[in-house]
C-alpha cells in the first residue's frame, strides 16, 4: 500500500508540473498521410519534439507512395514554452518506396533509406488549458540511400552495385498541428 501511495503522490506531481503535448498534423492527416508527435517542455524556452510522419500506402494508380520519416526537433521559444514564434534544428530518419518527382508517369520507383538534418520556424498559440495550435514550416537536406526498379518487372533499372546516393536541399516538413495538453 505504501509503495502505491508513494507512486500515486509522483504521478500526481509529474502530471501537475507536466508540460507535454501530444500532436496531429490537421493538413497531412487530411490528405491521409499522418503526422503524429509529442513535445515535451525541458527547460525554461527549451522544448523537445519527436514526431511520426507517414505515408502507409503501397500504391497510388500502380505508383508506389509509401515512406516514413521519424524525427527529433530541439525547439527554442523567443517568449514563453508553448508561446509565440519558436526556431528548431532537428535530425531525423527516412525509409521509403516512393517514385521521385521526376519519375511520374514512368515505369521506375526507388526502394530504401535516408537521414535528414535541417530547421525549423514556427508558432504556437494556446486556444484554452489544454488545446493548443502550432504551425510550422521546415526543410533541410535529406540523404538518400537507394536502389532503383521498373514498376512492371521489378527488376533493378540503375547500374549501382550497391546503392545509389542522392543528396537534395528542400522543404519537407509544414503544417498545422493541432496539439493536447497531457
Amino acid at each position: 500500500m505504501k509503495k502505491f501511495l508513494i507512486l500515486t503522490i509522483l504521478l500526481f506531481t509529474f502530471q501537475s508540473y507536466s508540460q507535454t503535448y501530444v500532436k496531429v498534423n490537421a493538413f497531412t492527416t487530411l490528405l491521409t498521410i499522418p503526422n503524429v508527435g509529442i513535445e515535451t517542455s525541458i527547460g525554461n524556452k527549451s522544448t523537445l519534439q519527436f514526431d511520426v510522419l507517414a505515408s502507409p500506402w503501397k500504391s497510388i494508380k500502380g505508383n508506389p507512395r509509401q515512406f516514413y520519416t521519424f524525427t527529433a526537433e530541439y525547439r527554442y521559444h523567443f517568449k514563453d514554452n508553448y508561446n509565440g514564434f519558436y526556431t528548431g534544428i532537428h535530425i531525423g530518419g527516412t525509409k521509403f518506396n516512393f517514385q521521385k518527382w521526376n519519375y511520374i508517369n514512368t515505369d521506375l520507383y526507388e526502394k530504401g533509406i535516408g537521414y535528414l538534418a535541417g530547421a525549423t520556424i514556427g508558432y504556437q498559440v494556446k486556444l484554452n488549458e489544454k488545446f493548443m495550435l502550432d504551425c510550422f514550416l521546415g526543410g533541410g537536406w535529406h540523404q538518400g540511400f537507394y536502389k532503383g526498379y521498373h514498376i512492371s518487372t521489378g527488376e533493378r533499372y540503375d547500374g549501382a552495385k550497391n546503392y545509389n546516393k542522392s543528396g537534395e536541399w528542400f522543404p519537407y516538413r509544414g503544417g498545422v498541428m493541432v496539439s493536447y495538453k497531457l
